[in-house]
């Protein structure tokens, strides 16, 4: 299963920086003033990184926050890495993009890392050097997400997002190589999710990343999105999972109410199309166009039949 930890990360935390900073850096959250707006400066680092100009991709953040307590309008430099792989030159990295990001604002920068590989012993937290009596160095705080591996009950019952996102993360690598594992301990996710007294955005996002982080073969993960579907029928949800598909995306992206509404039918439509054609071999042209114009009611209908008609026939017998 080739799983993708760096964009599910990068996009929560862009969305929940302050719980982000909540759950792993308490101190500097402490320190910062969350009635000022903070901003993202990503695309700016992005060019004093070093290797921009070669495009290579890296999980790092800057963000612009202000202090409290503070008389003066002082404001200062968040300079966050999430490293999902060890990397000898990390730490130095750290320090290239600290001192550049210093150069370029002439303000005060935090450095914070979050070491999330598989690994126990990887702890990267200085880079440093002493000649002919001059001394640099940089020291800074890391977090290690394996060091939650004995408290995966512990982070289930916290309320903070990030404590399910780490559960999530180290669930994930548990279960690489074995499809039967991840799909229960993925199972177990999404019914926990559904269970918090969470606003109806911040579910969605939980539920994205499960399914971006606990990537399962097609034939398993079929059966799953329609037991995540029928679990929402139960409970009586107004939508569906982060198992939305691009029309959801969309209508989020540009914040319009009609296109999330088109995204989610399109998204049931699709999702019961693929379970229907990994039971019985196949779903006719006909019989997809009629779930995608389908009303929720009845793709409703259709998806509780599904879980256990023995033919196709059984499933739209109306």
């Amino acid at each position: 299963m080739d799983d993708d930890y760096d964009t599910p990360w990068k996009e929560v935390v862009s969305y929940y920086f302050s719980d982000f900073m909540a759950f792993f850096f308490r101190d500097a959250h402490a320190a910062i003033d969350w009635t000022r707006r903070f901003d993202f400066l990503d695309q700016e680092l992005a060019a004093l990184s070093p290797g921009a100009r070669m495009g290579k991709r890296r999980l790092d953040k800057l963000v612009q926050v202000r202090l409290r307590g503070s008389r003066a309008e002082q404001w200062v430099m968040i300079h966050l890495e999430i490293q999902s792989q060890r990397d000898t030159g990390f730490a130095e990295r750290v320090f290239t993009y600290h001192y550049r990001v210093y150069d370029r604002y002439r303000r005060p920068v935090a450095s914070l890392a979050v070491l999330a590989d598989d690994g126990t012993n990887w702890r990267p937290s200085s880079f440093s050097y002493d000649l002919m009596g001059s001394q640099m160095a940089l020291f800074f705080p890391i977090v290690k997400l394996h060091d939650y591996a004995s408290r995966i009950e512990e982070l289930l019952a916290h309320q903070n997002l990030f404590a399910l996102v780490t559960a999530t993360h180290l669930l994930s690598q548990r279960s690489k190589r074995n499809a039967h594992k991840r799909r229960q301990a993925k199972w177990r996710l999404i019914k926990l999710v559904y269970t918090r007294a969470w606003d109806e955005q911040r579910i969605i996002d939980a539920l994205r990343v499960i399914d971006w982080m606990m990537r399962l073969p097609e034939a398993r993960d079929v059966r799953l999105r329609l037991a995540a579907y029928l679990l929402e029928e139960k409970i009586a949800m107004t939508y569906i999972t982060s198992f939305e598909r691009a029309g959801m995306r969309k209508g989020r992206q540009e914040g319009l109410l009609e296109g999330r509404q088109e995204g989610r039918l399109e998204g049931r439509a699709e999702m019961l199309a693929e379970f229907l054609a990994a039971r019985f071999g196949g779903v006719a042209d006909a019989l997809r166009i009629r779930m995608t114009t389908a009303p929720a009611e009845q793709l409703s209908a259709w998806a509780r039949r599904a879980a256990h008609a023995t033919t196709l026939d059984e499933v739209f017998r109306d």
